[in-house]
């Protein structure tokens, strides 16, 4: 149970915060600084308090765990605890190391003074969750530092060590030795010569111009902001600290983090916040369930995908075996990835010495048998079954026992891959996202024969790469590609029905997604599209074709890689530029089929783009291809570009409320053009909508 333990070193008493990992000030913890308190208060041979962490926290902040439940704002509430530390009648001094943010600064600005290691984290990262720190951070730290240097911190969330602020009044010391030591010294320096008891709410915020000050900030920051209420609610409550006394600066704290925590940016934040932490978390597998030691990685294929995979594992120290085919094929990627870390030290993200240490990591070879001894070996090969099956009998043959084998596949079937090779418990699906060590979303397909420590042993690695790994069981496309399927048919019916490309991509972008449909599919290639919907074409005969977008392949436009697809693209320039050519060919695909066109709203462009990835997310809960809808979430907002403030396709939906996307989708079944049965809403949907219950309810 957390805790806060007192103990008495002479005439100073110490209170130790112990609520493991980093301290989160839940309800028994906030008990234990009152009760510490009020015990040092009561006993008169005790002088000063000293408030202090572990090595790796002060605090961190809030206890995530008690997020949603009423123990969060139980009294004592954290502004409770700040007041009763504040107007302590004995001098109380935090003693900080680690993590100090959120609540944790708060907490430490609530005492008379702080001293801190050099290294220690100092943040008010509230922001970020949609709110803004709401027990006088707003109010406390432009008086310690400044407002200027506080709107910096607040609005961005950032971490800052603690030398920054040394000779701030935000510490009184910054201390290399011994923590506790220096904390009980300073805490007898205090009592010995008899200082005041130091408050934080008693400085004045100054600014030379706060008029001209948050003027310029709120206009910079609402610019920047957009879609995110926080940021500026952040900048109204540092410049009440500037022009307000303090309890009212407080009212204007406390009425902001009240609104915030209503706003569906917030809870779509929290929300993303909380999934990101449950995704590692898989029913069958326990959490102490033994791993593999991973200490070398096979790489096969050095394009674009096995050049990007190989780099996340260069960064984490973990030697590569590179193999390709041809020397010319592995030279260039080789020296892809080569770039990547001149890249990095031209820009100064990197030493020179750095890159160089990375580079000796990796092997390049033209030889399977130099996979021999790999603990772990991926392939990224071309996405074809028959080439699949050449790699994985020949991994069968040359990789030790135990070696975890893994495709990087997008779509295929991972059990039939496994099929290939006589240990089908060591094969598992990696599907990274290119580029590969850029995008943070890892989909970890699990194979119906995929064993747990194999399974646990990738989500262990996951983290050691700095992945978000979502869980996946095997079917077409897994979970991301499968939905993004449906939404890209709707976006390629709708245009053939009667709206342009630059309207569909700009409903889907004004909507929040980083990038519309049809850039998306420019970008991606479309050939790689095409080749998949040919596949789907053959076995599923009654499929409707998407007549558009084939002929637009078929005339070789597979978007920036050619320099053309549903725009046109100037060399060396991104730019998606309108084509009168792609007018055309709308205009012939849409008399081929007889189509009418008719005025498409920018809603209707919305909801069936992001509905069609509602429907086929709870298909896939409901088959059991993902653990959890919040999984689904986070594959969308970490690969696929949907909007963080709305939390991700399934989160939204039940914002705008399940019983709303079945109506709407009803209303889709008018359509004639599009597949029969298309708009039938899952079984789970259907469900979920009658029952007025979200997607994860039992």
């Amino acid at each position: 149970m957390s805790t806060a333990h007192y103990d008495v070193n002479g005439n100073i008493a110490v209170i130790r915060l112990d609520n493991p990992p980093v301290n989160g000030l839940g309800l028994e913890l906030r008990r234990g600084i009152v009760n510490g308190i009020q015990q040092a208060e009561a006993d008169d041979a005790v002088k000063a308090v000293v408030l202090i962490g572990s090595d790796r926290a002060f605090s961190g902040g809030a206890d995530i765990s008690e997020f949603g439940s009423p123990k969060a704002f139980a009294e004592p509430n954290l502004n409770t605890v700040v007041n009763y530390v504040e107007s302590s009648r004995k001098p109380v001094i935090a003693a900080i190391s680690g993590a100090c943010m959120g609540g944790g600064l708060e907490l430490a600005l609530g005492c008379h003074y702080r001293i801190a290691k050099p290294d220690a984290q100092i943040a008010l990262p509230e922001v970020k969750l949609g709110l803004l720190p709401g027990a006088g951070g707003t109010q406390r730290l432009p008086r310690v530092i400044g407002a200027e240097h506080a709107v910096n911190m607040i609005v961005s969330g950032s971490v800052v060590p603690a030398k920054q602020f040394k000779g701030s009044a935000l510490f009184d010391e910054i201390i290399d030795g011994e923590l506790l030591d220096a904390a009980i010294a300073y805490a007898t320096k205090v009592v010995s010569e008899n200082l005041p008891l130091k408050k934080v709410r008693d400085l004045k915020a100054k600014h030379p111009n706060p008029e001209g000050f948050f003027m310029f900030t709120s206009n910079t920051v609402g610019a920047m902001a957009k879609n995110y209420p926080a940021p500026l609610k952040c900048v109204e409550a540092v410049k009440a600290a500037v022009t307000m006394p303090f309890d009212k600066g407080m009212e204007v704290e406390r009425e902001a983090f009240v609104n915030l925590m209503q706003t569906p940016e917030s809870r779509a934040l929290r929300h993303a916040f909380f999934s990101e932490r449950l995704t590692s978390k898989i029913a069958d597998v326990p959490s102490d369930t033994p791993t593999r030691d991973i200490k070398s990685i096979g790489v096969i294929g050095g394009g674009t995908m096995g050049t990007g995979i190989s780099i996340n594992f260069l960064n984490a120290g973990i030697p590569v075996t590179l193999v390709e085919m041809k020397q010319e094929g592995l030279d260039r990627g080789v020296e892809a990835i080569r770039k990547v870390y001149e890249g990095r030290v031209k820009k100064g993200r990197m030493s020179e010495d750095d890159a160089k240490a990375k580079m000796a990591l990796v092997k390049p070879s033209l030889s399977y048998d130099d996979l021999k001894d790999a603990d772990l070996v991926i392939e990224a090969v071309f996405e074809e079954m028959g080439v699949k099956q050449s790699v994985f009998e020949k991994l069968d043959e040359v990789c030790k026992p135990g070696a975890i084998l893994a495709s990087n596949t997008s779509t295929l079937d991972v059990n039939k891959i496994a099929s290939f090779t006589k240990r089908p418990e060591d094969v598992i699906g990696l599907h990274f996202f290119s580029p590969a060590n850029i995008m943070k979303l890892l989909e970890v397909v699990r194979g119906e024969k995929t064993a747990k420590d194999v399974l646990a042993t990738a989500m262990k690695l996951a983290k050691t790469i700095k992945k978000t790994a979502v869980v996946s069981g095997v079917c077409d496309g897994f979970i991301g590609n499968r939905m993004i399927n449906q939404y890209q048919r709707e976006a390629l019916l709708m245009l053939e029905e009667g709206a342009s490309v630059q309207q569909i991509d700009k409903a889907i972008e004004k909507f929040g997604f980083a990038m519309g449909p049809l850039r998306m599919a420019d970008l991606a290639g479309g050939d790689i599209g095409w080749a998949i919907r040919k596949r789907q074409y053959e076995e599923n005969p009654d499929m409707v074709k998407m007549v558009l977008a084939d002929r637009i392949c078929e005339m070789g436009r597979y978007g920036q890689k050619t320099g053309a697809g549903f725009y046109r693209y100037e060399p060396g320039n991104r730019n998606a530029l309108h084509d009168p050519e792609v007018d055309k060919v709308v205009d012939e695909v849409r008399a081929e089929l007889g189509i009418k066109p008719r005025k498409i709203s920018n809603q209707e462009i919305v909801e069936r783009c992001v509905y069609a990835l509602v429907n086929e997310g709870a298909q896939i809960l409901d088959e059991g291809i993902a653990q959890r809808a919040s999984d689904i979430d986070m594959v969308y907002l970490t690969g696929y570009g949907f909007p963080v403030f709305r939390g991700g396709p399934m989160h939204y939906a039940e914002e705008v409320g399940l019983p709303n996307v079945v109506r709407a989708m009803q209303a889709f079944t008018e359509d004639r053009h599009t597949q029969p049965g298309f708009w039938e809403p899952a079984a789970l949907l259907a469900k979920r909508a009658e029952e007025g219950k979200g997607f994860d309810a039992k």
